[in-house]
């Protein structure tokens, strides 16, 4: 068990001393939120802080910082929500948001005494971890030094761009059942571009990091190391070939692969698609959904990763909730309003972009658990094939799970080896029936740097994603060059 922490009563004391937010004031904009008859009421206050350096041709184009701060309030009454919030943290401006949220409820009556108890959360990231009180001129110098590492890589590199982006956000949450809690969330995000010319020939990548954490990230990750990556990318493009088209069994590499995962079976995993019923998952849980050698988690409690939290945007406890496990579908990412309809419990991933959004189901760090295979011996395993290692993201279908991903580094296996780079590629497929295809797990499970964002709905959300090296048997390729 992870002992308490002072996050919860940092971000609490921050709010009422900014903005004289404390307990009595929560307790009337609850009373206001249920005066209509809701059955149930949430306050949900935020102050963000963010910045970004844009470094571009060996300069800084900009650099930028701003605050905004606000209040959600939500109200539930049955199937019914009301939702409103404002960036005004006055009395009256709360008082009213709180009552525009009421109005979707007609009842009337009273509301209950509210008795507000300070709920403990656990701590997954330092508080004191954020890179923004570091001086611009610190940060600038680490992006000089990505931008020497990433020319010195190779005389092919023309451009360098960099993205140096931070935020620092305060939030408390009180709730009508009484719970009050709040966090404190540094991120962190180092993005680098390389474009490779030669012959002619213009190729670009793209590569990056970060987490919930400070400076201390770059002792980790080096501003060189993340540049260099970027560069090696770029320049790999310029020899690769054309990537076939057909179907071929695919070796995922560990680590950044766990997009695939996440896109094409996580966000079916979701549980207001399941209770819409409108997901390839609903309705199957105890069945078998994957090849027994697949484990799927989703796990808010990794430390320092950029999909971590203390507490969800409802004010409940994140987990190691297992998803999927040898093949059979066990749960599904829960938030307080699916969980209800489903009489279970709520899995902390009740998650929103910000105060001007409600909290759905999200994902937090999601991955595949590692089995006893070699990586080397997976790939000498396969005839022909492609081995896929980074990703650009990619589009899918969460109704049937179909999807379709690009790879951004990709190679032929040809007689069990590592052949030709190849580019252009896509993957195209639906993600259940992968799943199913999975026939060799590797013992080599890595998380991917923090350098993904989830969007869903309108709202994204910083997220985390893995895998070991995985063999599917099978995987449509787009290419543009015909076997």
């Amino acid at each position: 068990m992870t002992a308490p922490t002072d996050s919860s009563r940092a971000a609490l004391a921050f709010l009422r001393d900014r903005y004289a937010i404390d307990t009595a004031m929560a307790q009337s904009l609850l009373d206001a939120a249920l005066a209509r008859g809701g059955n149930y009421a949430e306050l949900y206050f935020e102050h963000r802080t963010s910045g970004n350096i844009i470094f571009e041709q060996q300069a800084v184009k900009s650099a930028n910082r701003g605050i905004s701060q606000g209040l959600g309030v939500r109200v539930l009454l049955g199937e019914a929500v009301g939702y409103a919030y404002t960036e005004d943290l006055s009395r009256d401006a709360m008082l009213r948001a709180a009552e525009t949220a009421a109005k979707i409820a007609s009842q009337g009556g009273k509301a209950p005494p509210i008795d507000v108890l300070h709920f403990e959360t656990a701590n997954h990231y330092s508080r004191a971890a954020s890179t923004l009180e570091v001086p611009a001129q610190e940060k600038v110098q680490l992006m000089r030094r990505a931008d020497d590492a990433a020319r010195a890589f190779d005389s092919s590199i023309a451009r360098v761009d960099m993205v140096f982006a931070d935020e620092l956000k305060y939030v408390a949450i009180f709730t009508s059942d009484g719970r009050m809690t709040g966090d404190v969330q540094p991120l962190v995000r180092f993005n680098v571009s390389c474009l490779s010319e030669r012959d002619g020939q213009r190729q670009t990548a793209r590569w990056g990091g970060g987490g919930r954490m400070g400076m201390a990230y770059f002792d980790v990750q080096t501003p060189e190391a993340l540049a260099e990556e970027a560069a090696r990318q770029a320049v790999l493009l310029q020899s690769a070939v054309e990537a076939p088209a057909g179907t071929f069994p695919v070796v995922l590499a560990a680590g950044d692969s766990g997009i695939l995962l996440h896109e094409a079976i996580g966000h079916g995993l979701e549980a207001d698609f399941n209770r819409k019923q409108t997901s390839n998952y609903s309705g199957r849980i105890g069945e078998l959904v994957a090849s027994s050698l697949c484990t799927v988690v989703d796990d808010g409690t990794i430390s320092d990763s950029r999909g971590s939290i203390n507490i969800d945007d409802e004010g409940n406890l994140p987990g190691y909730n297992v998803l999927i496990k040898d093949g059979i579908l066990e749960a599904y990412l829960q938030d307080r309003i699916s969980s209800k309809a489903m009489g279970t419990k709520a899995s902390g991933n009740g998650r929103r972009q910000s105060f001007k959004h409600y909290p759905m189901p999200r994902m937090t760090n999601t991955y595949m658990l590692g089995g006893e295979s070699d990586p080397a011996e997976i790939i000498s395993s396969v005839p022909k094939g492609i081995y896929c290692v980074a990703f650009s993201g990619g589009q899918v279908n969460i109704s049937n799970g179909d999807f379709v991903f690009s790879v951004t580094e990709g190679y032929m296996i040809e007689d069990g080896q590592i052949t030709a780079p190849i580019r252009n590629v896509n993957l195209i497929g639906n993600g259940p029936d992968v799943l199913t295809k999975v026939t060799v797990v590797g013992h080599d499970f890595a998380l991917s740097d923090g350098r993904w964002t989830c969007g869903k709905d309108g709202q994204s959300v910083p997220v985390g994603v893995g895998v070991p090296t995985v063999l599917v048997s099978g995987i449509t390729v787009g290419g543009t060059k015909m076997d």
